[in-house]
């Protein structure tokens, strides 16, 4: 099982005069985009700009970026320098829009079938800072995978689209994956993309992209695998989650106890389903999480003023060069790593592959992505700031809220120790972690490979427009947040509940909870302007 991928806003490679081939309004959208495009491309340009691109995979730099895990002896020791730069690195092809089948415009599948090949990313063709920008939106949007398999039966699928709730772009695309041709009459759907997790749907129909993602790729996988056991033949030998699969080495960590890959061990194909369709969109289980605790997908706008990366901490920020190595990190190479001399990709748990079978991306491509993810924007914010929000900002002081959240970042990016973890004496003079903790649930960072013993304090800009909120997305809104009953033993989440689970309770964060109803309506409405 892969993450699924997504699609990019705008090909802003795509030539009007193929897009106009469609004799559909949809079609002829799509040739005023790239018409504006061409136009654009004809005005002066800008100042040639040549950048510096930094190294990727420093061995010192490596070495340092991460955390130690909660159970120091097992912290990741990455692959070296050596062998990572001799996996060949990938090609970008120029990829299309994916739409939900009866918003396809006419004749568009077949004419996919006619296309060429093309190389999109060339950085000797990019002179100034606005073309980097672009490709880094390319490398965002480009998966490391290429399929014909499930993840392509399902966007081709009506029925798909009802079972999984997929919210669509309001000029019916299906935003989180695209189709790509790498060779001449084979369409592929590209899979693991950075934009298959980070991207949003508003509630306009529109794209924001590297917001919180809401992809519902649970349940989409769930209904993939549905429609894998219907297509067994009659008295097929039923399959089951074993050591050998995915499912058990994104999660693994033997030395734990319990193991938290023993989850899934030994599930029927339909109970994995289950487990997955439990999982609400923006939340899902990546590597070095588990089915017991997975991740909401963070908001990456304003990325670059983070110290901390992951919601455990798990990555130092100190340069741009260490956003492009937790993106290189990120996909799966931190996989090859040794926990111990576990390693959960290998074949054996031990011995690396040889790196010719594998891909990565460029320094270049890495940088360009870097570049990309630096220039998103948040959405126009539609929440003034009146009277209620005005009260609320003083509710939020009095609180001392501000402590943790500080303006303008509203995060002091700092790193809160998790219940039962006692921070190593050194990891005052490197993390500067804070002495007061709030009582967040210890799973994901005590539990897992990502476990640091930590979690951080993230910022509260454009919590507006994000959600589910908490580090597992259990709580859907920020009234939910500030709900004293989410701490009571029955509480139903309103976000991620778990497989099975009805009701649990959700401690953490208590600060709010004994406010009045109008202090708490004045302080959501004052959040909601940041």
């Amino acid at each position: 099982m892969r993450r699924a991928s997504i699609v990019r806003r705008e090909c802003v490679v795509e030539r009007v005069v193929v897009v106009l081939m469609f004799l559909s309004s949809a079609a002829l959208a799509q040739g005023q985009e790239d018409l504006r495009t061409i136009t654009h491309a004809q005005e002066p340009k800008a100042e040639e700009w040549r950048p510096e691109v930094p190294r990727v995979w420093d061995d010192a730099a490596i070495k340092t970026i991460e955390l130690p895990l909660a159970t120091a002896e097992y912290t990741p020791r990455h692959v070296s320098s050596e062998y990572y730069y001799k996996i060949p690195p990938r090609d970008i092809y120029k990829s299309y829009h994916v739409y939900h089948p009866d918003r396809e415009p006419s004749g568009y599948w077949e004419w996919l079938h006619e296309q060429e090949p093309e190389i999109v990313f060339d950085p000797s063709k990019l002179t100034t800072k606005e073309d980097w920008i672009r490709a880094g939106e390319l490398v965002f949007m480009q998966g490391d995978g290429y399929t014909t398999g499930s993840e392509l039966d399902f966007v081709r699928d009506r029925a798909g689209y009802v079972a999984a709730d997929v919210r669509l772009t309001k000029e019916g695309r299906f935003p989180y994956a695209r189709y790509v041709v790498r060779k001449k009459g084979k369409v592929e759907l590209e899979t693991n993309s950075c934009a298959g997790c980070h991207t949003r749907v508003m509630d306009d129909g529109s794209l924001l992209l590297g917001g919180p993602g809401n992809n519902p790729l649970g349940e989409i996988l769930a209904y993939e695998i549905r429609q894998e056991i219907a297509s067994l033949p009659q008295g097929a030998k039923p399959q089951f989650v074993d050591k050998m699969s995915i499912d058990y080495r994104f999660a693994a960590a033997p030395w734990l106890e319990p193991d938290p890959g023993n989850y899934a061990i030994g599930m029927s194909l339909e109970e994995l389903a289950r487990v997955l369709e439990a999982l609400p969109p923006g939340v899902f289980v990546r590597q070095r999480t588990s089915y017991e605790n997975p991740v909401r997908v963070p908001d990456l706008i304003g990325v670059a003023d983070r110290r901390f990366l992951d919601a455990t901490g798990i990555s130092q920020q100190r340069s741009m060069a260490d956003l492009m190595r937790y993106a290189a990190l990120n996909q799966e190479i931190d996989e090859l790593a040794s926990y111990g001399g576990f390693r959960p990709s290998a074949e054996d748990f031990k011995t690396l592959p040889d790196p010719s079978t594998l891909t990565r991306n460029t320094d270049e491509q890495l940088y360009a992505l870097a570049l990309f993810l630096e220039s998103l924007s948040p959405p126009p914010n539609p929440n003034p700031f009146g009277v209620a929000a005005r009260r609320g900002q003083a509710v939020f002081q009095s609180l001392g809220c501000n402590r943790c959240h500080t303006p303008p970042l509203y995060s002091n990016n700092r790193l809160v120790p998790a219940p039962g973890f006692v921070p190593p004496p050194d990891h005052r003079k490197l993390f500067a972690p804070m002495r007061k903790r709030v009582g967040t649930d210890v799973g994901l960072t005590l539990s897992t490979r990502r476990g640091t013993g930590y979690y951080k304090v993230p910022s509260l800009r454009g919590v507006w427009y994000r959600g589910p909120f908490f580090h597992d997305g259990s709580l859907a809104t920020l009234e939910d947040v500030f709900d004293s009953r989410r701490l009571n033993k029955d509480y139903v989440p309103t976000g991620f509940r778990g497989a099975g689970v009805d009701r649990r309770s959700v401690p953490g964060h208590e600060f709010g909870l004994d406010l009045t109803e109008k202090e708490r309506t004045d302080l959501i409405a004052f959040l909601r302007t940041i």
